[in-house]
């Protein structure tokens, strides 16, 4: 088993932080607890800790992802809700911190602005995990990679297709991720969905060391040939207003992830999607957008995403491997 002694204590707020090599490691101990897991190995690495986990904004996946690799590591969560703390509101994020680093082992926090999660990192004085801000999703990424590596043989070199809205945590990230591990990543959208300018030059000065290759196209057809991955993402955030529905779908639908854009990228290609998708109209929301706009699907249609070239819940399940990963990692 790879030695991870050197993660102990650390935070993991962004992938920015991380050398590729470290997160080669945390991807290769991924595959390590994942495949103890599937053998029914008990790996109870961190037994008798406790951890809490900040909620801000819900989640199925990563509340689920964070609890049940708590458990299988012999950890206690304590799950606070949005209701549940006074994070920032009768209590500072300073305060906060020192508090809760008194009483557990480990803080996760899923909510608002990087600079949250940050400060919590600061005074806490235990290891703080970011389990999704505005402008990261670290723990997703490492989940992507951990899938890209099962499904196309590697990570290094691959090329990595974003379709979408790049702006936000789930474009950054990636674009960060694909910068460190000398991936191809494309943005593709139109201009102004592209990352902020200066994450873009941080991540150029970045791939000039891994050999990555970042670029920003408009035209679907142009951007999808030859990729290994396409991901996308839901077109409106958490927390984004209703009122911008209408124009995301206007600029967004030439976007969407359909068999022609698959078969364009090739037989091999793989679709990805950090979920929830909205491919059908079995969803209140998909079903009233569609009542209003008239569209059966948004960011993917339902052909792609339910077809043998979806990996999304390989992804899925692998985003509790590699939250198991990274808690272990900085805990042990």
């Amino acid at each position: 088993m790879v030695d991870m002694s050197e993660f102990k204590g650390r935070s993991f707020l962004k992938l920015l932080d991380y050398t590729p090599d470290d997160i080669g490691d945390l991807i290769h101990y991924a595959a390590e607890l994942k495949a103890l897991k599937k053998a029914g190995v008990p790996h109870r690495y961190c037994e008798g800790k406790s951890i809490a986990l900040i909620f801000e904004k819900t989640s199925t996946r990563t509340r689920c992802a964070f609890e049940v690799a708590a458990a299988d590591l012999g950890m206690h969560p304590v799950y606070l809700d949005p209701s549940g703390s006074q994070i920032g509101k009768k209590e500072s994020i300073a305060d906060t911190a020192r508090v809760l680093g008194r009483m557990f082992d480990g803080i996760e926090y899923r909510g608002f602005g990087q600079q949250i999660v940050e400060d919590l990192a600061r005074f806490a004085g235990v290891p703080v995990w970011n389990g999704l801000t505005n402008e990261f999703h670290p723990t997703q990424i490492l989940a992507d990679f951990l899938t890209i590596r099962e499904h196309c043989g590697g990570i290094e070199g691959k090329k990595l297709v974003y379709m979408g809205d790049a702006r936000y945590n789930m474009g950054n990230s990636l674009m960060v991720g694909c910068a460190k591990m000398g991936m191809h990543f494309v943005a593709c959208a139109p201009a102004k969905y592209f990352p902020n300018a200066e994450l873009v030059e941080t991540c150029r000065e970045i791939a000039k060391e891994t050999g990555a290759t970042l670029e920003f196209i408009e035209d679907p057809m142009t951007a999808t040939k030859g990729a290994d991955v396409i991901y996308t993402d839901v077109w409106v955030s958490m927390g984004e207003p209703d009122s911008v529905w209408q124009e995301r779908i206007r600029d967004l639908t030439p976007y969407r992830v359909t068999m022609d854009i698959m078969n364009n990228a090739g037989e091999a290609c793989r679709f990805m999607h950090c979920l929830p998708a909205f491919h059908d109209l079995r969803t209140t929301t998909g079903y009233n957008v569609y009542k209003k706009f008239g569209i059966d699907c948004m960011e993917v249609t339902d052909e792609v995403f339910e077809s043998d070239r979806s990996i999304v819940f390989d992804e899925a399940e692998n985003r509790m491997h590699t939250i198991k990963a990274v808690m272990a990692a900085t805990l042990r």
